[in-house]
């Protein structure tokens, strides 16, 4: 699962207890500190796919309104839906959380989620859902997103981002 810890803590501790009382899934991320900052961004990459995410199968991005803008995040979406000699490529799906600001209205700016979801909503490799804790979607979504991986290719080739990002929006 792929967030922005300071801002969407909350909701990634929600998500996961709705996983764990249905019993859906085992959750995995990267944790601050869990690697340290000054390693090559290669390096930080590769430990992210290999000693993270390795058995992972679908990656979930929670999307607030800062998501969009964490290096991190960046790291873990193209960590995720690389295929490594050690791990087969996962599927990918963005969930909008209530904080993000249009979430009422069930729609989002697609320079307001993170570009490399965004590159693969385009590509039909990814979809994206608003915020929901019924445990059946939920299952719904992730086993879609599991059986699309196999269905279509992900757009992987936006360079990573080198530091966090600013401003309201990202552009090309």
């Amino acid at each position: 699962m792929s967030y922005h810890h300071a801002n969407d803590q909350a909701y990634r501790n929600k998500f996961e207890e709705i996983l764990r009382d249905s019993e859906i899934s085992i959750l995995k991320s990267v944790q601050l500190g869990d690697i340290d900052e000054n390693l090559k961004t290669e390096t930080i990459r590769q430990k992210i796919r290999d000693d993270y995410l390795s058995d992972s199968t679908v990656t979930i991005v929670l999307i607030g309104t800062e998501t969009w803008k964490r290096k991190h995040v960046d790291w873990e979406i193209g960590s995720s839906i690389r295929h490594t000699e050690k791990n087969s490529r996962s599927g990918l799906l963005g969930i909008i959380l209530p904080s993000y600001p249009s979430y009422k209205e069930n729609k989002y700016n697609p320079y307001t989620i993170p570009p490399r979801l965004n590159d693969n909503l385009e590509c039909d490799y990814a979809k994206i859902y608003p915020w929901n804790d019924n445990p059946q979607i939920l299952k719904e979504w992730i086993h879609d997103a599991y059986n699309r991986r196999f269905k279509a290719n992900p757009n992987n080739v936006r360079p990573s981002f080198g530091q966090n990002r600013s401003g309201d929006r990202w552009f090309d």
